[in-house]
Protein backbone atom coordinates (compact mmCIF):
# COMPACT_ATOMS: atom_id res chain seq x y z
CA UNK A 1 0.00 0.00 0.00
CA UNK A 2 1.60 3.74 -0.58
CA UNK A 3 -0.17 6.39 0.91
CA UNK A 4 1.14 9.75 0.44
CA UNK A 5 0.77 13.35 2.79
CA UNK A 6 2.67 16.83 2.58
CA UNK A 7 4.70 17.07 5.68
CA UNK A 8 6.57 21.03 6.75
CA UNK A 9 6.59 21.13 2.67
CA UNK A 10 8.36 18.11 1.66
CA UNK A 11 5.89 15.51 0.12
CA UNK A 12 6.21 12.16 1.96
CA UNK A 13 5.68 8.48 0.90
CA UNK A 14 4.84 5.56 3.82
CA UNK A 15 5.03 2.28 2.96
CA UNK A 16 3.54 -0.46 4.60
CA UNK A 17 3.45 -3.66 4.23
CA UNK A 18 -0.17 -5.33 4.89
CA UNK A 19 -2.14 -2.71 6.19
CA UNK A 20 -5.76 -3.56 6.64
CA UNK A 21 -6.41 0.25 5.77
CA UNK A 22 -6.05 0.74 2.04
CA UNK A 23 -5.55 3.75 0.45
CA UNK A 24 -5.49 4.41 -3.32
CA UNK A 25 -2.03 4.67 -4.04
CA UNK A 26 -2.69 7.94 -6.84
CA UNK A 27 -4.76 10.09 -4.23
CA UNK A 28 -2.64 12.75 -3.38
CA UNK A 29 -3.76 13.76 0.56
CA UNK A 30 -6.42 16.55 0.68
CA UNK A 31 -5.08 20.02 -0.55
CA UNK A 32 -1.95 18.84 -1.85
CA UNK A 33 -0.54 18.01 -5.26
CA UNK A 34 1.70 14.56 -6.09
CA UNK A 35 5.67 15.46 -6.58
CA UNK A 36 6.94 14.43 -9.65
CA UNK A 37 7.91 11.08 -10.58
CA UNK A 38 12.10 10.97 -10.07
CA UNK A 39 14.32 9.06 -12.73
CA UNK A 40 17.71 8.96 -11.49
CA UNK A 41 19.54 11.13 -13.57
CA UNK A 42 23.26 9.99 -15.33
CA UNK A 43 24.97 12.27 -13.15
CA UNK A 44 24.36 13.54 -10.07
CA UNK A 45 26.15 13.96 -6.27
CA UNK A 46 24.46 14.39 -3.21
CA UNK A 47 25.75 14.23 0.87
CA UNK A 48 23.89 11.31 2.51
CA UNK A 49 23.81 10.63 6.26
CA UNK A 50 23.53 6.90 7.22
CA UNK A 51 22.40 6.38 10.80
CA UNK A 52 20.68 3.95 13.18
CA UNK A 53 20.96 0.68 13.67
CA UNK A 54 24.39 -1.52 14.15
CA UNK A 55 25.18 -1.77 10.30
CA UNK A 56 28.71 -1.12 8.88
CA UNK A 57 27.64 1.82 6.86
CA UNK A 58 27.20 4.35 9.30
CA UNK A 59 28.29 8.19 8.82
CA UNK A 60 28.35 11.11 6.47
CA UNK A 61 29.37 10.92 2.74
CA UNK A 62 29.64 13.27 -0.12
CA UNK A 63 28.84 10.83 -3.17
CA UNK A 64 29.12 11.38 -6.49
CA UNK A 65 27.44 8.64 -8.92
CA UNK A 66 27.98 8.36 -12.47
CA UNK A 67 25.60 5.92 -14.96
CA UNK A 68 23.93 4.45 -12.51
CA UNK A 69 27.26 3.55 -10.05
CA UNK A 70 28.87 5.60 -7.05
CA UNK A 71 32.37 7.03 -8.62
CA UNK A 72 33.85 9.15 -5.66
CA UNK A 73 33.29 9.08 -1.86
CA UNK A 74 34.55 11.86 0.61
CA UNK A 75 34.17 10.99 4.60
CA UNK A 76 32.65 14.07 5.80
CA UNK A 77 32.46 12.64 9.74
CA UNK A 78 34.65 10.79 11.69
CA UNK A 79 32.77 7.22 11.27
CA UNK A 80 32.21 7.60 7.94
CA UNK A 81 36.35 8.56 6.96
CA UNK A 82 36.82 5.29 9.35
CA UNK A 83 34.55 3.07 6.79
CA UNK A 84 36.58 4.50 3.91
CA UNK A 85 39.53 3.52 5.49
CA UNK A 86 38.37 0.16 5.80
CA UNK A 87 37.56 0.13 2.00
CA UNK A 88 33.49 -0.02 3.00
CA UNK A 89 33.05 2.56 0.59
CA UNK A 90 31.73 0.73 -1.57
CA UNK A 91 28.53 -0.33 0.75
CA UNK A 92 27.39 3.66 -0.10
CA UNK A 93 24.72 2.97 -2.50
CA UNK A 94 23.19 5.52 -5.15
CA UNK A 95 19.63 7.05 -4.85
CA UNK A 96 17.96 4.53 -7.32
CA UNK A 97 19.40 1.54 -5.28
CA UNK A 98 18.08 3.37 -1.91
CA UNK A 99 14.88 3.74 -3.68
CA UNK A 100 15.00 -0.33 -4.66
CA UNK A 101 15.76 -1.15 -1.10
CA UNK A 102 13.31 0.74 0.60
CA UNK A 103 10.88 -1.75 -2.17
CA UNK A 104 12.00 -4.69 -1.59
CA UNK A 105 11.49 -4.20 2.18
CA UNK A 106 8.14 -3.22 1.89
CA UNK A 107 7.35 -6.24 -0.76
CA UNK A 108 9.00 -8.32 1.98
CA UNK A 109 6.83 -7.12 4.88
CA UNK A 110 8.74 -4.58 6.75
CA UNK A 111 6.53 -3.01 9.72
CA UNK A 112 7.79 0.31 8.06
CA UNK A 113 9.41 2.32 5.06
CA UNK A 114 8.78 5.41 4.83
CA UNK A 115 10.75 7.42 1.70
CA UNK A 116 10.63 11.42 1.90
CA UNK A 117 10.65 13.29 -1.27
CA UNK A 118 11.81 16.82 -2.67
CA UNK A 119 8.02 18.28 -3.55
CA UNK A 120 10.31 19.62 -6.64
CA UNK A 121 11.71 17.08 -8.31
CA UNK A 122 10.87 14.32 -6.82
CA UNK A 123 14.70 13.06 -5.69
CA UNK A 124 14.21 11.02 -2.54
CA UNK A 125 15.46 13.30 0.57
CA UNK A 126 15.05 10.48 3.74
CA UNK A 127 14.14 6.81 3.88
CA UNK A 128 13.96 4.75 6.96
CA UNK A 129 13.26 0.77 6.77
CA UNK A 130 12.75 -0.78 10.13
CA UNK A 131 12.37 -3.94 9.03
CA UNK A 132 10.44 -5.33 12.50
CA UNK A 133 9.20 -2.67 15.04
CA UNK A 134 10.07 -5.38 17.19
CA UNK A 135 13.63 -6.07 17.14
CA UNK A 136 16.50 -3.69 18.06
CA UNK A 137 18.84 -1.85 16.11
CA UNK A 138 17.67 -3.23 12.42
CA UNK A 139 16.60 -0.21 11.10
CA UNK A 140 18.22 1.79 9.03
CA UNK A 141 17.85 5.59 8.45
CA UNK A 142 18.97 8.08 5.37
CA UNK A 143 19.07 11.57 5.27
CA UNK A 144 19.86 13.01 1.81
CA UNK A 145 21.11 16.50 1.34
CA UNK A 146 23.17 18.88 -1.21
CA UNK A 147 21.84 17.17 -4.15
CA UNK A 148 23.04 18.50 -7.73
CA UNK A 149 22.82 16.79 -11.16
CA UNK A 150 25.63 17.03 -13.31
Amino acid sequence: MLFRKVLMGAAVVVLFGGCANQVDPGAPAPGASSPPAWTEPAAYKFTLTSSCGERALIGRFRTRVKSGLVTENEGLDESARRALMLRLSRLVPTLGELEAQAETARKEGADEVVIQVDPADGHPTSITIDPDRNSMDDEECYTISDYSVG
